[in-house]
C-alpha cells in the first residue's frame, strides 16, 4: 500500500516524564527480580533503551554515594571506583559505534574490491 501526500503522518507520542523516586522503584523492581523490565517499561511506556539508561545512573549514583567522605575530602572529582567505571566505558565503545566502524569498514572493502 503506497502514502498519498495528503495523508497525514502520525506522530510519536511524548515519552512521559517520571520524578527521580519513580525512577528509583522501577530499577529497584527490577533488581529485587519483584517484576522484569519489559514489564517496567510496559507499564512506565518507556523503551528498553530508556530504561537501561536509568539503570546505568542508577548503578553510578550508588557508587558515588557509598564512595568514603575521606575521598570527597580530599578534593578529588571522581571517586576511585567511578574513574574506573568511566574507563571502562571509554574503552569498550559502544554498540552503536561498533556496528559504524562495522558499516564504514564493509563499506570500503567494497569500494576497493569494485572495478
Amino acid at each position: 500500500m503506497t502514502s498519498s501526500p495528503t495523508e497525514k503522518k502520525t506522530k510519536r507520542q511524548p515519552t512521559p516524564s517520571y520524578a527521580a523516586t519513580e525512577k528509583a522503584q522501577a530499577v529497584l523492581a527490577v533488581w529485587t527480580e519483584r517484576c522484569k523490565a519489559a514489564e517496567v517499561c510496559r507499564q512506565m511506556q518507556i523503551n528498553s533503551m530508556t530504561f537501561h539508561h536509568w539503570q546505568n545512573r542508577a548503578m553510578e549514583g550508588m557508587l558515588q554515594a557509598l564512595e568514603s567522605r575521606v575521598n570527597l575530602a580530599k578534593g578529588e572529582v571522581l571517586s576511585p571506583r567511578l574513574q574506573a567505571l568511566l574507563h571502562k566505558r571509554l574503552l569498550n565503545p559502544n554498540k552503536l559505534e561498533k556496528r559504524l566502524q562495522q558499516i564504514q569498514l564493509a563499506k570500503t572493502q567494497e569500494q576497493t574490491s569494485q572495478p
